[in-house]
């Protein structure tokens, strides 16, 4: 049964929303989490891979041992099984000509690069506004920032924006992407895939095995699918009615919102959001994110004594991944299609989309494997048409708005609305992490209105 009065509602049943219901249950508050999609998970999906075993990822894939504290101690309590990211064998690089060259796994570093690393390093993570120069560094774009160095600093800041945040340099101002990197714990760690690194650990059980789990540990009835919020009134403090296209009204005293900030637009606010929100949710983009995994028989790159990472600059793939679980008999390639080059792709037919990545990653590797077997299953997910998520990983910001009024609030509840989700992180933002220390301090902001008398013991999250 559907609570009709709870002490806070919770908007969005992704990892966010779930770690802060979670945490407003264990002070003892009640509450609701309301959530438009007909599953949990957010920007995490897991699914069978092939009739061979294993599931793939087709969300958020990885974390790691170190600086994703939160994300391992799900995984250590929910018993998962974690597999270290492969990082044996040559790389595949396709450049502007078409050409393809083969170079070992790691990259060295250049003058951009080791700049890029100097200027996250000095950025605020919490209050980038506070960082040096950062009015300069928010008037231009991160691809104004990479032409002053060569055209080989413009690809790599290419492959970094899209990549990680699935858009083109011109979309982003240069101090958004210092503080992404800053945010990420430095540039070698977020585009790693060793220890310490962004990409070290993936989840045999699948990483939308998190939220179910959160779900779970909720009381029966908490967790409403199916039920996308329209309208949230606050009458007063400590007062608010939030509505579903469902039928459903919920009186709480408190809310918490854990969608994307360009959707907040999406819900009709009684009285209006401050100007800095709305503004927030006109300005900020997602950018544009899809997976294509081919899963195969058996890991025929392996015995190529290639990584199974290849990246491009023309597309449709940006870069790939191995993402084999060998122990279930699942052996995949993930290929990621972002940015510009993405949108136009997605526009096309389903067999072309899954013939032109085939034909490329296979052309790419014939430089070292003779022959190739096709894939026995191609898996599509395109983030960017799914209504309630509408692109991946999280909203970025464009020159200018980090350091205006709108961006310095983007963390700022409104009135008893309290803003959560991964692009509001100062740690591991855009990441899983990210999203679960998000959800814990917006429920924290909550349990310090409703039970100040705790005296809860805060971090910095």
């Amino acid at each position: 049964m559907v609570p009709s009065k709870v002490d806070v509602a919770v908007v969005g049943a992704g990892l966010s929303g779930l770690s802060a219901a979670s945490e407003l249950q264990f002070a003892g508050l009640s509450c609701v989490v309301l959530e438009a999609m007909n599953r949990v998970g957010g920007k995490t999906l897991s699914i069978p891979a092939s009739s061979q075993g294993g599931c793939v990822d087709l969300g958020a894939a990885w974390i790691n041992d170190t600086s994703q504290l939160y994300m391992y101690a799900l995984a250590k309590m929910f018993g998962f099984d974690l597999v270290i990211q492969r990082q044996k064998g040559l790389n595949v690089f396709e450049d502007a000509h078409g050409k393809y060259h083969a170079i070992p796994y790691p990259k060295e570093d250049d003058r951009f690069y080791k700049d890029l690393s100097r200027q996250a390093e000095i950025c605020h993570r919490a209050h980038p506004d506070n960082s040096p120069h950062a009015k300069e560094h928010d008037r231009i774009t991160f691809a104004d920032y990479a032409k002053r160095f060569s055209p080989e600093a413009e690809y790599i800041a290419r492959t970094i924006s899209r990549s990680l945040l699935g858009v083109e340099p011109k979309d982003i101002s240069a101090l958004y992407m210092f503080n992404y990197i800053k945010c990420g714990t430095g540039l070698d760690n977020l585009l790693s895939d060793a220890k310490d690194g962004g990409q070290y650990l993936r989840n045999r059980q699948g990483n939308q095995a998190f939220s179910i789990g959160l779900a779970e540990g909720l009381p029966p009835g908490t967790v409403q699918l199916s039920s996308p919020v329209t309208k949230i009134v606050q009458h007063g403090h400590n007062s608010c009615t939030v509505e579903t296209k469902t039928g459903l009204k919920v009186s709480c005293k408190r809310v918490i919102i854990s969608v994307p900030s360009s959707l907040y637009n999406l819900i009709e606010f009684s009285p209006a959001l401050p100007r800095t929100k709305k503004d927030l949710s006109n300005s900020t983009m997602l950018g544009y994110y899809a997976k294509v995994i081919l899963v195969y028989e058996f890991p025929w790159w392996h015995e190529a004594g290639l990584s199974g990472i290849f990246s491009s600059v023309n597309g449709p793939i940006c870069v790939t991944r191995d993402t084999c679980l060998v122990e279930d008999k699942q052996y995949s390639i993930t290929c990621f299609i972002v940015g510009d080059i993405g949108r136009e792709w997605s526009k096309r037919p389903l067999d072309i989309k899954h013939k032109q990545v085939v034909d490329q990653l296979h052309a790419a590797f014939s430089t070292k494997v003779k022959d190739i077997p096709r894939p026995i299953n191609v898996i599509l997910q395109d983030w960017s048409k799914e209504p309630w998520v509408q692109g991946a990983p999280s909203p970025v910001m464009p020159p200018g708005l980090i350091t205006s009024d709108t961006g310095k609030a983007l963390r700022d509840p409104a009135g008893n609305i309290h803003f959560v989700g991964t692009e509001t992180a100062v740690i591991w933002k855009g990441y899983m992490e990210g999203a679960v220390r998000a959800g814990l301090r917006g429920a924290g902001e909550v349990i310090d209105v409703l039970m100040p008398f705790i005296g809860r013991l805060k971090s910095f999250l």
